[in-house]
């Protein structure tokens, strides 16, 4: 089909391109969603930042055109020359030291020899090491300081044969250039096998050329025979020859450990599958979601990213693609050889993908029976009908993932991450394990019934599980879900259960509708209550005297089932609301509030009687015991109490707990005075200023009590004598 007719068929609407010839055509920036592009010649091809969503490519055959795969061949065949005649060049400099053309044997030898030794260690060090900066960096290193030490020494035995000190210059500079060329080689001939190896025909040149220069390198060596000895001229063409050979040798290998991902020579193969693509099928910022490339010839396409879009190969079928190592395929999922090699093969039997990124890959129908997924990414992958028995998934990242109809019967579930849009319909499951080391069996005994997995995911995936590894505080716990339901008054939540876990872990299961914001409720949660267990340690430090072993002691015990029922018998928490969300979610009546209270067991909660007036009558008679002592510039000790506690108690935003706990805060600091210890008196009134300090961090700063107080506490301290 001619560019014309091309067009023609796409302006009528066509959409139908099969078994057609469209080399070289352009469809850049063109909508082609549904195209059928099966048994199409698309090399050379232009589909930068088409749309291709739902694109047919199956057996297509993608590519380099045949102009381009002559300039590359030629260019190949060009840098295959260079490469030969430097190792020929090479070779031909050893022979020279070792046949010793000068009279001058003793230096040359040095020199010779030493030049072999930097030549293998440039072989060996790129074998081991590969085309990395470290590698390269070694090589410098060792070159430059051979060849001073070599000049050195070859200069020295020069002068004791009575040469001029010419013959240092000389041998020094002829190590250094012979070290120089034997590197050249050594990149030379590794970067054009590696991009030999994408085409036979070129590796065979390549063969022929190399050995080319191995024959001049002979042919050098044996007219110079007729005046050296026997002994140099075998040391100088075992050299030779041998250089020519470890050159082509070492480039087969590099090229062979490139495409096989070695990391140690990824940069060959960057510039190897760069190379193979020039001219190949563009698909830059192309959108190829839902696309299949099943059995398509894939060698010398681009799938890179254009600098203003990304392409899209979100669940893409490359099932059976033909030589989709040699395409550039950017950072996508498909840069990872072992992900590359599932999504082709579909078999991933026993294999590891420990923190593979596979997010939103076709995974449809593979078997990875026995594989090693821990905590890999399959966000919105689909694994329907995908074989999973006895696999680990443990903290997996399977959010929006479709397992519908696939088998999980034995696999290990540990701390994968779910949400509520995982699919997990007719799932074939028997039973699974939840730790990892097939511990902790679900069922217990017996398997599932038909739906039961799935039935009870499906009620975990409505649920926001809270977490505390370090025990619990039921205080700052109960403000924070009460908080948390009155915050969110649309969204009904309520206590599943909490489950002891040992050590200090404590599990509280949230039942939360389906498409409730699990991460936002479980954020808003954390926040608060982080925020309340640390003005109540402020509290429990001054009270215990700042002693975190008796607050570990505290929460440890308190993460003890046995504990929190003792506690929530003894202590009215409004045991109805959590057991109620509903009913509290409809009700933001303040009565209901679970307040932060005092320390020591005074635990106020909703329902308790607090009784503000005989606790107010208390302090005012200990601040009335005090004497009216002022003077001019400062109002007494006792007003300023006074006034502390009228602010108190009218503010209407200040929670009665609160005001409790602050009002005996005062009744303290008017003690205090009346103590005649120096050092007790500014214990308590430190203790009083924190039990403050703790109170007014929950409430904002322009609330008028903090206000108050950030005016009155400093005079009230200065007027105790103290400056804290």
């Amino acid at each position: 089909m001619k560019a014309r007719e091309v067009l023609q068929c796409y302006a009528a609407g066509e959409r139908d391109f099969r078994r057609t010839n469209l080399r070289g055509q352009s469809f850049r920036g063109q909508d082609l969603s549904g195209a059928d592009f099966s048994e199409a010649d698309i090399r050379g091809s232009d589909f930068t930042n088409a749309i291709l969503n739902r694109a047919n490519f199956t057996y297509a055959k993608a590519g380099v055109r045949r102009r381009w795969l002559l300039l590359q061949k030629l260019i190949i065949f060009v840098i295959t020359a260079i490469s030969s005649m430097l190792s020929a060049s090479s070779g031909l400099l050893i022979a020279t030291l070792f046949l010793d053309p000068h009279g001058s044997r003793p230096a040359f030898l040095i020199a010779g020899w030493v030049v072999i030794g930097l030549t293998a260690n440039t072989f060996i060090t790129i074998a081991q090491q590969g085309f990395t900066v470290k590698a390269l960096l070694s090589l410098a290193g060792a070159g430059a300081t051979a060849s001073t030490v070599a000049g050195t020494v070859a200069g020295a035995v020069a002068v004791t044969a009575t040469i001029a000190v010419a013959g240092a210059v000389t041998g020094a500079v002829a190590v250094a250039v012979a070290v120089a060329v034997a590197s050249a080689v050594t990149v030379a001939g590794a970067i054009t096998v590696t991009i030999a190896v994408a085409d036979t025909v070129t590796s065979i040149a390549v063969t022929v050329v190399a050995v080319s220069g191995a024959g001049i390198t002979a042919s050098a060596i044996a007219s110079a025979v007729a005046n050296t000895g026997v002994v140099a001229v075998a040391v100088a063409s075992a050299s030779a020859i041998t250089v020519a050979i470890a050159s082509l040798l070492l480039g087969f290998y590099s090229g062979y450990c490139a495409f096989e991902g070695d990391e140690r020579f990824a940069l060959l193969y960057i510039f190897g599958v760069a190379f193979g693509a020039l001219g190949g099928t563009l698909f830059r910022g192309a959108d190829l979601t839902h696309a299949n490339f099943s059995y398509a010839v894939l060698k010398g396409s681009n799938f890179n990213h254009t600098t203003q879009k990304q392409t899209r190969l979100e669940w893409v079928c490359w099932q059976d693609a033909q030589k989709l190592d040699r395409a550039r395929v950017g950072n996508s999922i498909l840069a990872n050889p072992a992900v590359r090699d599932l999504l082709v093969t579909r078999n991933g039997y026993k294999k590891s993908y420990i923190d593979a990124n596979l997010r939103a890959a076709n995974l449809d129908g593979v078997n990875l029976e026995q594989a090693n997924l821990t905590w890999a990414d399959l966000s919105g992958a689909t694994l329907r009908h995908a074989s999973l028995k006895d696999a680990n998934l443990t903290e997996s990242l399977v959010l929006n993932t479709d397992f519908t109809g696939a088998t999980l019967t034995g696999s290990c579930l540990e701390a994968w991450n779910i949400d509520c849009n995982t699919q997990l319909e007719s799932v074939d499951c028997q039973y699974v394990y939840l730790l990892r080391n097939q511990q902790e069996r679900r069922p217990s005994s017996g398997d599932f019934a038909p739906g039961e997995f799935t039935k009870l995911f499906q009620e975990v995936l409505s649920t926001v599980d809270l977490i505390f590894r370090n025990g619990i505080d039921w205080k700052a716990f109960a403000y924070s879900f009460n908080k948390l339901v009155l915050d969110n008054a649309g969204t009904e939540l309520s206590i599943q259960s909490i489950e002891n876990k040992g050590d200090g872990v404590v599990v509280v299961r949230v039942n939360a509708p389906p498409d409730a914001d699990k991460a936002k409720l479980h954020s808003e949660f954390n926040q608060t209550y982080e925020t309340a267990v640390q003005a109540l340690e402020a509290k429990y430090q001054a009270e215990l005297k700042a002693k975190d072993d008796q607050i570990t002691i505290y929460r440890q015990q308190s993460a003890d089932m046995l504990e929190i029922t003792r506690l929530m018998a003894n202590r009215p928490i409004n045991v109805q609301a959590f057991a109620e969300a509903k009913a509290m979610n409809e009700s933001t009546d303040t009565s209901r509030k679970i307040e932060i209270g005092s320390i020591g067991g005074n635990f106020h909660a909703s329902g308790q009687a607090l009784n503000l007036g005989d606790i107010s009558g208390t302090v005012t008679n200990t601040i009335n015991q005090l004497p009216d002592v002022s003077d001019d510039h400062q109002s007494s000790l006792k007003e300023l109490l006074t006034q502390l506690q009228q602010a108190i108690e009218t503010d209407a935003d200040l929670p009665d707990p609160d005001k409790a706990d602050l009002l005996e805060q005062v009744q303290i600091l008017a003690k205090a005075k009346q103590t005649e210890e120096p050092a007790q008196q500014e214990g308590i009134a430190r203790k009083a200023k924190k039990m403050f300090d703790a109170t007014l961090k929950s409430l904002p700063e322009t609330a008028k009590i903090v206000e108050a107080c950030s005016k009155l506490l400093p005079m009230i301290l200065k007027a105790l004598g103290l400056s804290l």
